[in-house]
């Protein structure tokens, strides 16, 4: 049975733009991941940062789909490996160093709401660098969709006194944090927004 004339035409177009609806995905989930990044650094969306703050997994399905875009989108075995052959060996380049930056990425081993105050929270993140141990300590103020996350403190225990050993509400608008070395940091808190007058480093 012959095949209608007018299909081939039709089917290539839907082709390009099934393709073309692949690599829209894939540019909007960088974008996504990329705006996470950003957030995470100073008070930025919870809610974008706990979603899309997962560079590992969203790197993968954003080259499972560059991956599918060029099979649906190009009939040439010749295009396919051309434009696939490059893609696959950067990421194969790529991917020992990505396993070694976030093969570990942090996760969240406090969350304590403040003295009174049930519109705001203590986290820590505690995570690794290879052997040595990090925690990042943040306040999030807020609530639902518009809660935001402030970065307060990021520890390396490269050396054990820079390990963190405590963290703490010192009040509704205070933080104590203390090193194993003994240091200790206050930290406050705009009354209003939660915004940390501060940040601590150590390490």
């Amino acid at each position: 049975m012959r095949m209608p004339p007018g299909r081939p035409r039709w089917w290539r177009r839907r082709r390009r733009a099934i393709a073309a609806g692949l690599l829209t995905l894939a540019m909007l989930l960088i974008a996504l991941a990329y705006a996470a990044t950003q957030a995470a650094r100073d008070g930025g969306s919870v809610v974008l940062i706990e979603v899309f703050h997962h560079p590992l997994s969203y790197g993968a399905a954003v080259l499972v789909l560059i991956v599918l875009a060029v099979l649906i989108g190009f009939r040439s075995r010749g295009t396919r490996a051309l434009l696939l052959v490059p893609i696959l060996g950067c990421a194969l380049l790529v991917s020992p160093f990505a396993l070694l930056v976030f093969g570990s990425m942090p996760h969240k081993t406090v969350d304590r709401p403040a003295p009174g105050r049930s519109d705001r929270s203590l986290v820590v993140h505690e995570g690794t660098a290879v052997i040595d141990p990090l925690w990042w300590v943040s306040v999030d103020a807020g609530s639902g969709l518009t809660a935001r996350r402030w970065p307060i403190g990021y520890f390396n225990g490269d050396a054990p006194d820079n390990a963190l050993a405590s963290v703490q509400w010192d009040g509704p608008d205070r933080i104590k944090l203390a090193t194993e070395g003994g240091e200790v940091f206050v930290v406050a808190l705009d009354p209003e927004s939660g915004r940390p007058e501060r940040q601590v480093r150590v390490g």
